[in-house]
């Protein structure tokens, strides 16, 4: 079991993009002030990782503006299109958003607005909301097995 582990392909997830994979592969990436939104059907071995950063800038007041939100917006859209393209017959798309907060008082807030895009999107989509997994402190590397529907994260 553990050879096969092994030898499982490994797809690495930029910031700012996302990944989809039919096979039962793993996505990984690691979070610096970042979500990872993790899709995957319960029946099929298909699935997806959109990373999104949280960018907190502190040179002007916390907003995070209509672009990003319009373009964070497009990167879920198209990411959950892929995913339904390469697995057609999938019916039962759940979601686990995976985040990791800056240090400062406004990363919350910044990282909260976009989970809470990504969460109505989601659910207006049908898919199946599962726990968070939100923490600060250091990086965190995710790693993220569709066909199993684990999520496992370590710093």
């Amino acid at each position: 079991m553990e050879r096969r582990e092994e030898s499982r392909r490994e797809i690495h997830v930029a910031p700012d993009r996302f990944e989809v994979t039919a096979e039962d592969a793993i996505l990984t990436t690691e979070l610096r002030s970042a979500v990872a939104v993790c899709m995957y059907d319960a029946a099929e071995e298909a699935g997806a990782m959109l990373h999104l950063r949280c960018i907190v800038k502190t040179s002007k007041p916390v907003d995070v503006t209509d672009t990003t939100l319009a373009t964070e917006l497009l990167l879920l859209d198209r990411c959950l299109e892929a995913l339904r393209e390469a697995a057609p017959s999938a019916r039962h798309l759940q979601a686990r958003i995976v985040a990791h907060l800056a240090e400062g008082a406004h990363a919350r807030p910044v990282c909260e607005t976009v989970m809470n895009v990504v969460r109505h999107y989601l659910t207006d989509a049908g898919v199946q909301m599962l726990p968070e997994d939100v923490a600060a402190g250091p990086v965190r590397t995710l790693r993220f097995r569709p066909g199993m529907g684990w999520v496992h994260t370590r710093t």
